[in-house]
């Protein structure tokens, strides 16, 4: 398994600045969010929660820092010439009950967790798995319905971890003893724990590493009085935060995602009943000026569902191709003014956005736009009813099939479109990619027509990282595995 070497001196130099004794001899690692979340021991995980999970239990393969897939429980694997079946040849290591890990106890323990997603939308990406087979003591098969170049992407998942009674096999498990109040620390396991060569004096290159959430203002103070190293899970809505002086040269780091950021229509009432009418909320919108002020270089705003150039795709241009902003303007007023016209109410539409500066900059370009075509938008409170909500959700893997079966009927009613879901369906036993990139493009045209979603680009998402921490790469996934961070590579 590869890891980034971190130097111990280096390492020294930059936990020097941590103020909590309880944190002494670990990286210190703050993530936005709440509380609770390092403690999540279920299937609904926050980011925090999938760091802490991805540190204590292995899935067959991992994630290195790179964004790359790395051998974990599965020491190598084999794909069929037809990309149908994955053959994956389990490591010599035992469960922490001491039992044998082994090809039928992998197989349990993934089934086990592939049935707890059903009705989520991460049970649809795996819907692709047809059967898991025992092959040898150590060796087992997944069986697919069709190819899927991103499986192995998709099975790299923190949710697909492997436990026994709630108990994985590592890189770390959870310290015993006194801990500061709110944070989880985090101890690497021994290599010949975990099935891997014995190597001497592997402590002298290893640190714990403690986890705290927080809310983005405190995460970020704190940071700034030097009582973290790493502030991770960074989203447009705190990026104003993130200016923190001095600091920010050289440690501000922006992932570029992928994934789905843009609104969601929560009803299809008065305004919203008709696509052309909710169509026409999205022509309004200028994307290249929506990020303005918030100083991300590079930011690619799209049109589409599904972002071009993503494998699947049916490489097909943005919408309203050879339009202007103002000509795609005049038509969307044209079609607002007929509703309102006839129905006499007034075009007035509420939006939930997540608290946070960002929102509020994100707003105001939103009602900017809405006014030029006439319609008034207003921020709705917390727990207030809205008519439009902001996505902000990174992918799984890329393909297109990510982006559509985030709109299923079974888990997004009312943006949905049940002839896309028919779609989406019959691509997972297409028998070549050239078939699923049809099928799937016919999905994508199909939620277009519905008009189900107003994208807007690439999701966004930033970490604040000290220059003597190791370990941390930005990737298109914005996932940061905690151990590369504090552990030096195992030879």
């Amino acid at each position: 398994m590869r890891h980034a070497a971190l130097a111990l001196a280096s390492l020294s130099l930059a936990l020097a600045g941590c103020s909590s004794r309880a944190n002494e001899g670990a990286v210190s690692v703050a993530v936005i969010g709440e509380a609770d979340d390092p403690f999540e021991s279920g299937t609904r995980l926050s980011y925090a929660g999938q760091l802490v999970r991805e540190a204590t239990a292995e899935g067959l393969v991992a994630m290195d820092e790179q964004g790359n897939v790395v051998p974990a429980i599965a020491e190598r694997w084999i794909v069929t010439e037809d990309g149908t079946s994955y053959f994956f040849r389990i490591r010599g290591s035992d469960w922490p009950d001491g039992s044998r890990l082994n090809a039928a106890s992998v197989r349990d323990a993934l089934t086990r967790a592939i049935r707890a997603y059903d009705g989520t939308t991460l049970g649809l990406d795996l819907a692709k798995i047809a059967e898991i087979r025992v092959m040898a003591e150590r060796v087992i098969e997944i069986r697919l319905k069709g190819p899927m170049p991103e499986f192995l992407q998709l099975l790299s998942q923190p949710e697909l971890a492997l436990r026994l009674r709630g108990e994985g096999i590592g890189p770390a498990i959870v310290a015993e003893g006194e801990t500061a109040e709110g944070t989880l620390r985090l101890t690497p396991l021994p290599p010949e724990e975990r099935g891997l060569p014995q190597r001497r004096g592997w402590q002298d290159g290893v640190l714990d590493v403690v986890v705290q959430a927080l809310p983005a203002r405190q995460a970020v103070a704190a940071f700034k009085r030097g009582e973290f190293e790493v502030l991770l899970n960074g989203d447009l809505t705190t990026l104003p935060l993130a200016d923190v002086g001095p600091l920010s040269a050289g440690t501000l780091r922006l992932d570029p995602g992928l994934g789905l950021f843009g609104l969601a229509f929560r009803n299809r009432d008065g305004l919203l009943e008709s696509a052309d009418r909710r169509e026409a909320l999205s022509m309004a919108i200028d994307r290249g000026r929506l990020v303005e002020g918030f100083n991300v270089a590079g930011w690619v705003p799209t049109t589409r569902i599904v972002p071009p150039g993503v494998p699947s795709d049916a490489a097909r241009g943005d919408r309203w191709a050879g339009q202007s902003l103002e000509q795609r303007r005049q038509e969307a007023a044209r079609r607002i003014g007929a509703w309102n016209g006839r129905s006499g109410d007034t075009p007035t539409l509420a939006i939930a956005l997540p608290p946070g500066p960002g929102s509020a900059q994100l707003f105001g370009r939103l009602r900017e736009d809405f006014a030029s075509i006439g319609v008034r938008l207003t921020r709705a409170g917390e727990g207030e009813a809205a008519d439009l909500a902001l996505v902000d959700r990174l992918a799984r893997y890329a393909d297109a099939r990510w982006f559509l079966n985030q709109f299923n009927c079974r888990i997004a009613r009312p943006s949905c479109s049940p002839v896309a879901d028919v779609f989406v369906s019959q691509s997972l036993v297409a028998d070549n990619t050239q078939v699923t990139a049809n099928l799937l493009a016919e999905a994508e045209t199909a939620l277009t027509e519905a008009e189900v979603f107003i994208p807007l680009g690439a999701p966004i998402r930033w970490s604040l990282v000290r220059g003597g921490v190791g370990g941390f790469a930005e990737n298109r996934w914005g996932r940061h595995p905690l151990f590369p961070m504090a552990i030096a590579p195992i030879s």
